[in-house]
This record gives C-alpha cells, structure tokens and sequence, in this order.
C-alpha cells in the first residue's frame, strides 16, 4: 500500500502539516470488525487504512480505546497506558502507528483529562481513604448543604442531565460534570498534572503524532464552586462563561503540554475539543505557546444560510488570525447529529451536505471528516428503544447520541455489510436494511457519489496551492449565494468557490474553467447557472 503516499501528501506532512491538515475521525467502535463481536477495534481499523490513504486525508484521530467499563464508550478510562481487550492489544495500537506512517498518514489520539472512570484505580483508593485523604484530593470532593449535608454542595448540573455531584456511603460528594461514573479530577493537585505528563510521555514515546483533548475548556473550576444560579445549565452551554467550563486557569495547563509537545520532533500537536461562548475566547485555547487547533463547533452549528454562514466564516478567520492559528472546519462528529439530518434528511440533506462539502473544503485552515460523511450517511432516527445505549439519553429520550454512530457499511448485501467478518450479524448498534447502497464498494466506482465527491475534492485539494493556507476574498453575490476567491501564495493561480444555498437555481459570472461541482451546473461561456443546494469550483489559471 506504501506506492499510495504520493508526493503532495508527502509535501503536506513535512511541516506545518497541521495547518491545513484534513483529519479523519475514527469513532472507533463503529469503523471496522476485525475479530467478529460486531464491535469496531484496532485490528479493523489498521485493515482498512488502505481506504483512509486513498481517501486522501492527511491524518486519522482515534476515539478512546483504552481499558473502560464504557459507561460512556470509552470516555470514562480505567486505565490511560493500554488498550481495552475489546479493541485489541497494545501492540494493536503501537502497530496502527507504524501503519499509518508508512502510508504517510498522522495519528492522532484521544485523551480524557477532565475526569477517569470510577473504575480507575485512583478513585477507588479515594472511596476506600475517606474525607481529608490525599486520595481524595485528586477528585473533586466536597460535604453536602443541608443541616446533614443531605443537598449537593452547589447547583451544578450534568452535561448528561440531573445533578453533578453523587453522595458516597460516608456522606461527602463528588463531582462529575457527565456521568456519575466520570468523576472530575482535581487539576489543583500536583500529582493530576504530573500523571498526566507521564501518560502524554508514553504515547508521544510510541511514536503518536497528537492528541485530541476531551473536554479542554473544563479542568479548572471557579474559586469556591460557585452556584450557577440558573437550572437548565445544559443550554447555556458554548453560550456562557459557566463556573465549571472555560475558566482562564486551562489556559496555564496547555501551555505546560505545549511545551512538552513541543520536546518531541516532528510537530506532535494538541487538538482543543472546547465550547467556548465567543470566537474570541475559542482562539485563546490556540494561542502560539497554546495548543494547535480547536475545534470550530461555531461552525458546525450554523443553519444552512449565507447570512449566518459568512457571519461564522468571517468571525472565526478574524479571531484565528489574531493569534496566529489555523481555523478549522467540521460539519460532524460523534457527539452530534449527522450534518446531511440537520440540512432536511432525505434528498434535500444529501444536496446540502454535498454543496457544504465542497464550501467546507475551500476555507482555510484544517478541516475535519467524521467517517461516513463521506458516504452521505444520516442520522439513524429510529433505533429500538432496548439498543440505545448512550448516557446522554439521561436529558431526554431524543437527547442520546447513539444514531451518529451505527457502524460503517463497506460493501452491498445486507447487514452488517463487511463491517464484521463473514457470518456475524449482530452489531453493537444496529445497521439500517437500506444502507447497501451508501457502502464504501457501492460508492467507490460511481462517479456521481458521494464518496467520489470526497475523493475528488480533497485530490484538488491536495494538488492546489491556493487551498492551503492564506486569505479568503469574497466576491459580491446575489443573497443566499456565497463566492470566495482563494489565490496561490506564490500568487499564481485562483479558485473560485460558489454556492447557492437558496431554493432557486441562481446565474453567476462566469469564474473560470470548472474544476468539481457537487451538482451538474451549466455555462454559456460568460455566466454560469448553479442549482439550488449546490457548490461548485472553478479556477482561474
């Protein structure tokens, strides 16, 4: 597979490859079956980089497969330095490194500060210690209110919904921002940061090339657990400064991992998974002596209108550019629902998601993939109520995450369609008996598909200097159209980028040779007509 690294990859990967990287994100127990459990792991993901390098993507960030009694799939750690048996070994993931790199793909993963497992072995000897104990003093422990301390000690809520703090058997609570199995750890205390170091130190020494950090905006909590005041804390989330998310005192702990990213060669990066109320306040998080990126959740959270895209676009570029940063761009992930859903479902969601593909792709900076976006697949809205198995379902019954991650379809057929070996049928999540058609091998040789799309667009992108980094320049437009000029920095070059996100097809300049549309348009040589939902790119030389 190595004759798959072709030159511009290697070019990209040289240096300064995460400023405009597109990374891949593998939610791990839904990419690949390997072993037959209907259960994704290390061994299927290593079988299928193949199709990430062909793909085109510049690096893959893997979802947490440490050792967990997965109360919220991974995201409650046991054990930060090995692999849960359900996903393979450790040399799984030291072999998934090395893979990886000879195809000239970089590995990201995900680590979890904010809080472990009530498995891990920490807490556990904080249970075991009692009040006022050192073990305690890693978490986040306080006496109740009430005249027995019977009431939580403040009015702090789960990102999960309820309560954010469980009473033990001797009367104290603890705090746990999401599950009650998560609890928080305690980043006042010097022996959480120099864990932490070390288990950084043991991953970066294997050979991994970042980390996607979980809950950046939330180690540090206000002085004195002040109450919130408000219930329903849930929807003031990435909105307000809360005394629990997004206290300036993260910033001095990714400063101390910049560094320390920063010792190793060949530029390991830090990845910002924070909400943040403001786009000044998210570019803090990337800072120059900061981490690399952060996520763009403002963006991926914009209705489909020209209007409040390019309010988003501009925004984000601005306060990115003040700090020096990329920006990066994401439509997707684990956590929320499917971008071709929340765009119409159906044909209409298919359009959409094809014309933001291509506008998302154009904008500089880095962008993201959640894997099976670029199979055109959607939210799965009607899972049986017995398979739902997401904590965050805690809020209400259409709060749970579960329909972003049905595994993966690569071939026809039915069920589980190669996700598992031959002969499996059961999947942790069930798969929809329409998905043949989205598979990988349904896709791959059909021009019009969606997955051709991605394999063209990020072909172009890679070969393209002016889809690097650099300045975006609008060009005037009728309303609901967005046209942006992207020039070369060698200032040879421009491409040109157009999309009508309006009901009605609309009639343009003419911009130049056309290079990938996500719909057909039509030219006659001075102006080009370009149908609803859809984005094309043209260039100037």
């Amino acid at each position: 597979m190595t004759e798959l690294l072709d030159e511009a990859r290697r070019e990209r990967v040289r240096s300064g490859w995460w400023r405009t990287a597109v990374i891949y994100q593998v939610y791990i127990r839904s990419f690949a079956d390997a072993d037959g459990d209907g259960v994704g792991d290390l061994p299927g993901l290593r079988s299928r980089l193949g199709y990430l390098a062909d793909l085109g993507v510049d690096a893959l960030w893997v979802t947490p497969f440490y050792p967990s009694p997965m109360a919220d799939f991974g995201y409650d750690v046991a054990d930060y330095r090995d692999v849960d048996p359900t996903f393979g070994t450790l040399a799984d993931a030291e072999g998934l490194i090395a893979d990886a790199h000879a195809l000239g793909l970089k590995v990201i993963f995900d680590i979890v500060p904010n809080h472990t497992s009530d498995r891990h072995p920490w807490f556990q000897e904080a249970l075991a210690a009692g009040p006022g104990s050192p073990a305690r003093e890693r978490y986040i422990f306080r006496d109740g209110r009430g005249p027995n301390g019977e009431l939580p000690p403040n009015d702090w809520e789960s990102v999960f919904g309820g309560p954010a703090w469980t009473r033990v058997a001797d009367g104290q609570w603890y705090l746990h921002l999401f599950a009650s199995a998560q609890p928080d750890l305690n980043w006042e205390n010097p022996e959480v940061r120099a864990e932490f170091e070390s288990i950084l130190r043991f991953w970066l020494d294997r050979g991994v090339d970042g980390f996607r950090i979980d809950v950046a905006h939330g180690m540090v909590k206000a002085p004195g657990l002040p109450d919130v005041g408000h219930t329903g804390q849930t929807s003031m989330l990435g909105t307000q400064v809360l005394p629990y998310f997004d206290q300036d005192g993260v910033h001095e702990i990714h400063r101390s991992w910049r560094r320390l990213l920063d010792s190793y060669p060949g530029e390991r990066i830090g990845v910002a998974e924070a909400w943040a109320p403001t786009p000044e306040r998210l570019a803090n998080y990337v800072r120059p002596d900061e981490l690399h990126q952060a996520f763009n959740f403002h963006y991926l959270s914009a209705d489909w209108d020209a209007d409040a895209l390019r309010e988003v676009i501009d925004a984000s570029l601005a306060t990115s550019a003040m700090v020096g940063a990329p920006t990066t761009w994401v439509l997707s992930n684990h956590d929320v629902k499917r971008h071709v859903t929340r765009y119409g479902d159906g044909a209409l969601g298919l359009r959409r998601a094809r014309a933001a593909a291509l506008l998302t792709l154009a904008l500089p900076g880095s962008a993201y993939i959640y894997q099976g976006e670029e199979l055109g697949l959607p939210e799965v809205l009607d899972l049986p109520e017995e398979v739902c198995q997401d904590p965050q379902r805690l809020r209400g019954p259409d709060a749970g995450r579960d329909g972003c991650r049905v595994p993966m379809p690569w071939s026809p057929g039915e069920p589980p369609y190669g996700f598992s070996p031959p002969g499996v049928k059961r999947t942790w999540l069930p798969m929809p008996t329409t998905w043949a058609a989205l598979s990988v091998e349904a896709q791959r040789e059909d021009p019009n598909s969606m997955l051709s799309l991605y394999r063209t667009a990020l072909r172009i992108r890679r070969e393209r200097p002016e889809l690097g980094e650099g300045t975006l320049t609008w060009l005037d437009s009728p309303s609901k159209t967005l046209v942006f000029a992207r020039s070369g920095g060698d200032g040879e070059g421009t491409l040109v980028c157009t999309v009508n996100l309006g009901p009605e097809p609309v009639e343009l300049p003419a911009y130049g040779e056309p290079l990938l549309a996500s719909a057909p348009v039509s030219t006659d040589g001075s102006t080009v007509r370009i149908p609803p939902d859809a984005a094309a790119w043209w260039t100037r030389g």
